[in-house]
């Protein structure tokens, strides 16, 4: 079996004073792969995504993103492994309301010499990468790069933080919630274009939702009481 993108074995976390939120024997994330992982508010989630990043720490277990076994590295180490193999497409996008479409995009770069260095071979420069994702996303008015992010509609918003995520290849681009404020046809449209861009940089994509609808669009979809032992019954 090929090394999958991401795996994690025997996976623990509990955050203080509280009990064991995820127990995850085994998970694997092929490369190229688009998995849609669903699960319900308060099932932990969102710190499985952390987890991922690098952003926490488990209790016990490994996390291995492409072969580099996270909790072997300092906070500072994961931080800057994050920047450069990740993108992340928040529920809120997160965009930075005082910066320009175009500088929003081209933040990641400024922090990973790694995806400048690829959004420059691929497309001569970091601007020219900008501006050929977000055309790629459907934002192709020239303007709209000097633009607020404030000044955006959702929609456009969320391709700006879906542009920002794909810049410079990270080999894995994880999405939490991005389609829940659009309805169902700008849902299943946002998506193709995703899978589309996702399948040109060779990244796997790792969809978190509550959207049960979306699932049959991706190569796989599990749900998090599947893999995580400590769920509720609830959940399941």
């Amino acid at each position: 079996m090929s090394p999958a993108l991401i795996a994690l074995t025997d996976l623990g976390f509990a955050w203080p004073g509280h009990a064991e939120l995820l127990d995850i024997p085994a998970f694997r994330l092929e490369r190229g792969e688009t998995l849609f992982l669903k699960g319900p508010s308060g099932s932990g989630k969102t710190t499985l995504l952390g987890l991922l990043g690098g952003v926490q720490k488990p209790n016990r277990g490994s996390i291995r993103l492409l072969g580099q076994e996270l909790t072997a590295l300092s906070a500072g180490a994961r931080d800057h492994y994050r920047v450069d193999h990740t993108g992340y497409i928040f529920q809120q996008f997160n965009l930075l309301p005082f910066l320009s479409v175009r500088e929003n995009v081209e933040l990641p770069c400024h922090f990973s010499k790694l995806r400048a260095r690829r959004a420059r071979q691929r497309h001569g420069s970091v601007d020219q990468a900008a501006a050929t994702l977000l055309a790629h996303l459907g934002l192709k008015d020239p303007n709209l790069l000097a633009r607020r992010a404030d000044e955006l509609s959702i929609g456009q918003q969320q391709r700006v933080a879906a542009a920002r995520a794909l810049i410079g290849q990270p080999e894995l681009v994880i999405a939490d919630e991005p389609t829940s404020a659009l309805d169902a046809d700008a849902r299943e449209a946002f998506l193709q274009l995703l899978f589309a861009e996702c399948r040109e940089a060779g990244a796997s994509l790792l969809f978190v939702s509550h959207d049960q609808s979306l699932a049959p669009l991706f190569d796989r979809h599990l749900s998090l009481a599947e893999l995580n032992r400590a769920a509720k019954p609830a959940e399941v």
